[in-house]
């Protein structure tokens, strides 16, 4: 954000009578450095291909429709069947006049497939990592957060009174030292992303929960890039590397592989779910999932329990997609996971590229400063189970094209 001389003078030396025009004159000269190029407009439905203001053909490879069930037949019908049946929504939280008895059918349903013993909804992930900590947590606790962790993990702990540290990305090294370091006090949580949506990469939950145990922690982990396509069954990191019964807590989202619509939660013990439903304020005070929601996210849910199918699907395609790149001379950051982001490093190349690479049919976003760190602007590619193995190719012949125009291919 730049401030005017004129604005910072105001806002400081002006008397106190003056100080909401002063206020006023700040926002107005108020400038924000663009993460962009602006949100696009796309038509009809987000399928692997759609309509945009440029010639038809284009395939998204930069959503996080990660299963496809977003404009799945099966999924569409259960929203309309829900919408039909208990309305647009209920003008209510949860605890006055905002439960139905789907959204109670949901929770059983999600704590079922983590395996937890029970569930509770919020508006999003971002709203359960805003609630569980303060919730949870006191002044006598201490939390324990991997430093790449989402904002919304970043921004909920902010709200705790427990004793913060901050480990190195992945460090378990760094990780011990600071558990050492904690030991004073009477919980600790280590909270850390099941898998990074920036890096692709997947967190060494065998050796944090082998931590968690030698120091007396329990763990958290986000699942918002997991759940519905990592591990046999597509239960999330916990499943995939073997812990599901040493990690304590889990929150993901309805909104990216389980319908893409909206809407997170909470799964873990009994006890912290009853106690996130008195305490939570998000949860507290906000209203309900819409029913057409509900109806999508529990049917994807159907769909996932019934066959893992489509779930394995995705490993075959990632794989694709990482070694052609690879092989085309690319940087690849992460490792087996739907999340593919192409290190280029300058900021300007990754936008003219992303730009290009519409022009040649294939969506995809370029990412940089403060979204990741100086020097690692990339383009992010997510695999979706609905890429077709020439959809893949495409991508990839499209890159290398492109890539070398902008010299970073030689």
């Amino acid at each position: 954000v730049r401030l005017p001389k004129q604005g910072h003078s105001l806002l400081f030396v002006t008397p106190r009578h003056s100080r909401a025009r002063a206020a006023l004159v700040f926002l107005k000269h108020l400038k924000v450095e663009s993460k962009g190029e602006g949100s696009r407009s796309l038509l009809p439905v987000p399928c692997p291909c759609f309509s945009l203001s440029v010639p038809a053909g284009i395939i998204n490879f930069c959503a996080n429709n990660y299963l496809g069930l977003s404009s799945h037949p099966e999924v569409i019908r259960a929203a309309v069947e829900a919408l039909e049946k208990f309305g647009a929504g209920l003008s209510s939280v949860r605890f006055i006049c905002g439960t139905q008895s789907i959204h109670k059918d949901l929770e059983e349903k999600i704590a079922r497939f983590h395996q937890r013993e029970d569930a509770i909804l919020y508006a999003s992930c971002f709203d359960a990592n805003a609630g569980i900590f303060e919730a949870l947590l006191t002044p006598e606790d201490a939390v324990l957060s991997d430093e790449l962790n989402h904002a919304s993990i970043i921004d909920g702990i902010r709200l705790c009174k427990a004793n913060k540290y901050r480990y190195k990305h992945m460090d378990m090294q760094d990780l011990e030292a600071k558990l050492k370091e904690a030991q004073k006090h009477r919980l600790r949580l280590v909270a850390t992303d099941g898998a990074f949506s920036m890096d692709g990469d997947i967190a060494p939950l065998r050796e944090i929960c082998q931590l968690a145990q030698k120091y007396d922690a329990l763990v958290f982990i986000d699942e918002c890039h997991a759940t519905g396509f990592l591990g046999p069954n597509g239960r999330g990191t916990d499943e995939l590397l073997g812990v599901m019964d040493k990690v304590t807590i889990i929150n993901s989202t309805l909104g990216k592989a389980l319908g893409g619509a909206a809407g997170g939660y909470t799964t873990g013990p009994k006890p912290l779910i009853d106690l996130l439903r008195q305490r939570s304020r998000p949860y507290l005070f906000s209203n309900s999932l819409p029913p057409a929601v509900v109806g999508c996210a529990s049917k994807a849910l159907d769909l996932l329990m019934e066959s893992n199918a489509i779930a394995q699907s995705m490993a075959a395609k990632t794989q694709r997609f990482r070694s052609k790149m690879t092989a085309a001379g690319f940087t690849i950051s992460g490792k087996d996971h739907p999340i593919c982001p192409v290190m280029l490093g300058d900021a300007r190349l990754a936008s003219v590229m992303a730009e290009d690479m519409l022009n040649r049919g294939i969506y995809v976003i370029g990412f940089s400063y403060p979204v990741v760190p100086k020097g690692k602007a990339r383009i992010r590619v997510q695999i979706s189970a609905v890429h077709s193995d020439e959809d893949i190719d495409r991508c990839v012949e499209a890159f290398t094209e492109v890539g070398r125009k902008h010299g970073a291919l030689s």
